[in-house]
């Protein structure tokens, strides 16, 4: 763990809390949805081939739906909630408004993605409104972490791409930061919100390699290795911080470029295995799977230029 620098940039115009609502939407895109991008690699895509070629292939090639759970969605709910927060004034920014944003950003949800409606029994459903008071309180737990009236984003949810030279098929890397805060000196800290809880000792690594690949991106964009990386864990209310530096982010610009690598000899014969684990327990994937004796769709080939690896919401709202 590193102590917290303090980082402050320049403020935005604040827009009111209904312009907020009104023009603020906290979207789950359909996972098959096909976003006409050109192959990339996402934190989220490099550990899902790390974890299980095939669940690679079956979420960036085949691009097939998965059944969000109140988990899942619940997570999306309390990051758009946050990201809202923020475009408050900060004499704004206190636990009663962030509850307060927590209704109607599930009814935002609803109205992208009507299919949700059958994660509960209507309006009145007793379950829906303890899943609301559950996203509550991860939200309210946000403020045992930090002090949202002394932060000024200079960003929250923006994407970052950047593209590595990787032999003939350049590596091109994207993928959603959270929060990016600037000071005015420069220096850079990535935060990330996690709705779950704080990682075991042994799972740390695993939890920095998100973090690690916003940093590599940013080193590329800008020339300047993040300053901090901030990973603030809302059901414990624990915080994870990380100090990065260059030689660090060089081998792991070589680490994700051999992940590509992988990802590109798989893709030219559509050999994606599976890599059976603990995992498979909840992946939606299961019954096709060969591991448990299933049959995979035939394989699409390489989806060039769709989005290969794109990441989504699903998943930013671990």
């Amino acid at each position: 763990m590193v102590a917290d620098p303090e980082l402050s940039g320049a403020s935005p115009t604040l827009p009111a809390m209904t312009e907020i609502l009104a023009s603020s939407r906290a979207v789950v895109p359909t996972i098959g949805a096909d976003t006409r991008r050109r192959p990339a690699l996402s934190p989220s895509r490099a550990a899902d081939f790390k974890q299980c070629p095939l669940l690679y292939r079956f979420r960036a090639v085949d691009r097939l739906p998965e059944t969000p759970s109140r988990v899942l969605v619940r997570g999306t709910v309390v990051h758009a909630v946050l990201e809202r927060l923020f475009a408050l004034p900060p004499d704004q920014r206190d636990p009663e408004a962030a509850r307060a944003l927590v209704e109607p950003t599930w009814r935002d949800v609803l109205v992208d993605n009507p299919e949700l409606t059958e994660l509960f029994d209507g309006p009145g459903d007793p379950e829906l409104s303890e899943w609301l008071g559950s996203a509550g309180d991860l939200v309210e737990a946000y403020f045992a972490l930090e002090d949202p009236r002394l932060v000024t984003p200079e960003a929250c949810e923006v994407l970052v791409e950047t593209e590595l030279a990787a032999g003939d098929k350049p590596l091109l890397l994207r993928g959603y930061i959270d929060r990016l805060d600037v000071a005015p000196t420069g220096e850079i800290r990535v935060v990330d919100y996690k709705s779950g809880s704080a990682p075991r000792e042994i799972l740390e690594a695993k939890a920095l390699f998100q973090m690690k690949f916003y940093a590599l991106v940013l080193l590329r964009i800008r020339g300047v290795v993040p300053r901090q990386l901030r990973l603030l864990y809302l059901a414990d209310r624990q915080v994870l911080s990380y100090t990065p530096d260059e030689a660090e982010l060089v081998r792991f610009e070589r680490t994700l470029t051999a992940i590509w690598s992988a990802i590109l000899r798989a893709a030219h014969t559509g050999d994606f295995r599976p890599n059976p684990s603990r995992m498979c327990d909840w992946c939606d994937h299961k019954p096709r799977c060969p591991a448990f004796g299933g049959t995979p769709p035939p394989y699409p080939g390489w989806p060039d230029p769709a989005g290969a690896g794109t990441e989504t919401a699903r998943d930013r709202a671990d």
